[in-house]
Order: structure tokens, then sequence, then C-alpha cells
């Protein structure tokens, strides 16, 4: 563990206690960075939400814009949720915020803490745009203190954190749909028929205008581009920088928000070329494992996707992998023992992967149970000391496509074990 999530640790509660009171009280007692932030686009979503931050943020930047951005969680380093005008927030700059914090912060959790820390250094630092991807929910979620955001995103709507969002998706979508405020425009990604019901509700509330994904735009993948088209105009533009078909749709939420900020299509299309958000589909060719895999001529992915949704992405994107390029299939699976295990392995099962499952520091699922969940689903599945032992097995058996998943926990496990491949 990195010092900075230690020190977080070791002083403030674990627990997730969705609830604004603390939260306002501790933006009170800092002289509430909130309201001094650069005009904010807050970004909700069950999956996609990163991914659509970072796009977002590089057509931005391509157009010459300073953009904060806040994100979680972190893979390698805590650091990696606050990204300043561009670059990480240096360690003496974030110490510095957190004994001011720690000074006020009173029964704060972690993440309330870490909230409260980057909306202090974006207060305190010039830029003209700060992109804030909410932690989990909504309406009760940390962020959701910003009160007047120049745009709110709704990424796609399924189901995860059963524990606190309930497994109700009109309930859930209610709750992501906190992040609609009045008079603030909402630019919604493409959602189930109930989901999209309950945005709109929650958006005729506020009085919130809506633009969204498949009535007011569209994107889609075209002679190897991608194609997006409003009701004002048609792009033709680059296939974004990330994998996977899904991300398509992702950077069509993307360049809806950009044009709402009246982004010019050049820096739309530098910035899909541009973009860059590890651990989703993200190729390794560096460090051990990386090296392991190209020693042996196969490839090695990475992906921190872990609910069901997530899952039938993954398979989608090694299916159309299959399909182009035959390969003895591996999965190496570790997740945390609270994640729907059954749904994931569900999505992936006509992937006819062979599965070795693994543990990872924190509370992961055991990689003997996690194996018979997978076998229940048809799949072969082994349980495996670690990310290590389970990649040489696979590559010992003649995998030529590996792909690691599960968990961002595992993930960045994986990135941390070089310098090489730590998120920058």
């Amino acid at each position: 563990m990195d010092p900075i999530s230690e020190r977080l640790r070791a002083r403030h509660p674990q627990r997730i206690d969705l609830s604004l009171d603390r939260m306002k009280a501790l933006c009170a007692a800092l002289g509430d960075p909130q309201l001094r932030l650069p005009p904010v686009i807050h970004v909700a979503g069950t999956n996609g939400k990163g991914s659509t931050v970072s796009m977002i943020r590089a057509i931005a930047e391509a157009a010459g814009l300073k953009v904060h951005a806040y994100t979680s969680p972190h893979l390698v380093r805590f650091n990696e949720r606050i990204r300043l005008a561009g670059t990480l927030i240096e360690d003496d700059q974030l110490n510095a915020i957190l004994d001011r914090i720690e000074a006020v912060s009173g029964e704060a959790t972690v993440f309330e803490s870490t909230t409260a820390a980057a909306f202090v250094a974006m207060s305190e630092t010039p830029a003209d745009l700060a992109i804030i991807e909410v932690g989990l929910g909504g309406v009760l979620d940390a962020t959701n203190v910003i009160e007047r955001p120049l745009l709110s995103v709704i990424a796609p709507v399924d189901y995860d954190h059963a524990e606190f969002l309930g497994t109700d998706l009109a309930g859930i979508a209610a709750e992501k749909a906190g992040v609609l405020k009045p008079g603030a425009p909402g630019v919604i990604a493409r959602q189930q028929e109930v989901a999209m019901a309950a945005i709109e509700r929650a958006a005729q509330v506020v009085h919130a205008p809506l633009t969204v994904m498949g009535v007011d735009f569209d994107a889609w993948a075209e002679r190897g581009g991608l194609a997006f088209q409003d009701q004002e105009r048609f792009l033709d533009l680059p296939a974004p920088g990330l994998a996977g078909a899904h991300q398509i749709d992702n950077a069509g939420v993307a360049i809806a928000a950009a044009l709402e900020l009246d982004l010019p299509e050049a820096a739309i299309a530098e910035g899909l070329k541009a973009v860059r958000w590890p651990a989703r589909l993200q190729r390794i060719s560096a460090g051990p494992y990386g090296e392991a895999a190209k020693a042996a001529d196969a490839e090695l992915w990475l992906d921190g996707g872990h609910n069901p949704h997530a899952a039938r992405a993954l398979a989608a994107f090694l299916a159309d992998r299959q399909a182009r390029a035959p390969r003895p299939l591996a999965l190496i699976c570790g997740m945390l023992a609270n994640k729907d295990a059954g749904g994931f392995f569900a999505a992936v099962k006509d992937s006819q992967a062979t599965v070795f499952t693994v543990g990872f520091d924190g509370a992961a699922a055991d990689p003997a149970a996690l194996a018979a969940v997978a076998r229940g689903h048809g799949l072969a599945a082994t349980p495996a000391g670690s990310v290590d032992e389970a990649l040489k097995l696979a590559l010992r058996l003649g995998a030529g496509r590996v792909a690691i998943c599960g968990s961002l926990y595992l993930a960045g496990e994986v990135l941390g074990a070089s310098r090489e491949t730590w998120p920058v």
C-alpha cells in the first residue's frame, strides 16, 4: 500500500456511509472549497464513468484547456485520484492538504476526506475545467455537495454495489440521477428503459434539460473510425484510443459533452486518439507479466471490470479478438468477495476460456470458491496461489491470449509490479 493510502486508512473510518451531512460540515470547516472550483462536469453511472472522464479530459486538453480530474479508485498510488491541470498531485501538496483536513475532519470517512482533499487542491490550483467522478450512487455521494455543475453526465446504469444501492434498477438510476441539478444540462448515455425513465423523472423535478444517446445523438463504429451524429451535425472521427466496442458509446457521450462546451471538432478528434485509461482492456507488454507473455508469444490484457455489465463488455471484446485471430484463451480472475461472481462468469461462459482464479490483498474472494463458481457455469477453472503462478500455468498450457480480470484491486497489483506500468 502506498504511503498516502496508509495514512488515510490509519486516521479515517473505512466504512461506506452514504450521507451528505458529514461532507457538508467538513467542507464548511475548510471554507467550502467546492464553491470555488472551476466549472464542473459531474459524472455518475455504473460502468464507463472513468473512461468517459478520461475522454472528456483528453478532448478538453487537446482544445488547450487546463483540466482538473477526480476519479476513484486508484490503481497503484493514491495520487492517481487527483489530477491538477493535467498532472498527478504531488505528495508534498497532498500531505499538506491532508494535515488541514485531519485538523477538522471529525468522523469523516476515507472517501469524504479524499474528496475534500481533491476539492481543496482544485480550488487552489488554476484551471479552466474540473471533471468530478461520483464514487458510489449520486444523491448521497460525497461529491454531490457540488450544487451548480456546468454539466452533468450519466454513464450506463446497471447493477453493482447492491449492499448500498439495492437491486432495483429504477432505484439505482434514481440514485445516479442525483447529479442532475436545476438548469444544468445533462448528457445521458444509452440506458435500459427502466433506468431512463427514472432519470427522466429526476430531470423533470429539477428542470434539467437532457441530451440522450439514441434519441438526441448517437455514435457508431464505421470504416475503422467513429461516426457521431446529433440534430445539427455529422462528424467523421477516429476511433477512441481505448479498446473494446463499448468504448464507442462512451466516446459518443464524451463527444456530446464536448459539444455542449463548444469544443472544436479538431480537438475532439485529437482527444479521441490521445486518450489513455489504465486497466480498461489495457494491453500489457512491459513489466514482469508483459515480458513473460511476450516471451511466450502471447497477448496479455488487463481489465478491472468487476460486475456482469463489465464482464459482458470483456466477453464481447475477447469474442471479437478470437474471431479475428483465434488463440487458446485463458482468464486469470480475482474478485472482491461481495461481487456477483456468478453473474460475471455467466457473462464470459461462452468464451471457452480456461480460468485460473487468484486472490489479492484485501477482501478478495477465496480462489477455490471462485473456481467453483466458474465451474458451475461450465468453465474449466483452477485456483492458483498468485497472478505469477496463474500466468505461468496458462502459458505452460499453451494460452496465446490471456486476460487478467475481475477487479480494479487486482489490476492495481498487476500494474504496481513494475514502475514501467505505473499509471501516470
